[in-house]
């Protein structure tokens, strides 16, 4: 997997050097609320398995990935943006992709989100994919704010992803 390099952003693939700023991120109440499971990382090996799934997580599909995300003026570690399958609720057989981030509370309201989103959109259009989506926690205002930031389409509340009810912005290839 190759990185990508924005104005202000690094994203590359993870490493297991990366498990305690990953763990010191997703133990944040703040973040993991967000997260889908809710809960606060407890130990960093959780970190150290994340990183371990990531290959998984991300598919086979050459464009998909999960990035650390680092600014690149200082090479702070930020947070977490991903461009991955999508998991259908049920079980269901569909081969979409959706982007997202988890970053560092210090990192929110800068842009940070916004810009790596766009990378990641600018990424799956020239990869061929046709839509990617977004799907935040009803609750999560701030993320939403992202989505429309990046152009995309509020879809509504829908349960057809991760077997539970969340908003879905998508976004086609022009």
């Amino acid at each position: 997997m190759d990185t990508i390099t924005t104005e202000r952003l690094h994203l590359r693939p993870f490493t297991s050097d990366d498990a305690p700023a990953l763990f010191g991120l997703f133990s944040l109440p703040e973040v993991a609320r967000w997260s889908g499971t809710g809960t606060p990382m407890q130990d960093v090996s959780e970190a150290y398995a994340r990183i371990e799934r990531a290959g998984q997580r991300a598919g086979t599909h050459p464009a998909a990935a999960l990035f650390a995300t680092e600014r690149r003026d200082t090479g702070a570690f930020i947070g977490m943006t991903l461009l991955v399958p999508i998991p259908a609720s049920g079980g269901a057989d569909r081969h979409e992709h959706e982007i997202g981030w988890h970053l560092h509370p210090d990192a929110w309201g800068h842009g940070y989100a916004t810009e790596a989103g766009a990378a990641l959109v600018e990424r799956a259009f020239e990869a061929g994919m046709p839509r990617v989506y977004a799907v935040t926690d009803v609750e999560n205002v701030r993320s939403q704010a992202v989505c429309r930031r990046l152009g995309m389409t509020d879809l509504g509340l829908t349960s057809d992803w991760y077997d539970q009810e969340l908003r879905a912005f998508g976004l086609d290839h022009p």
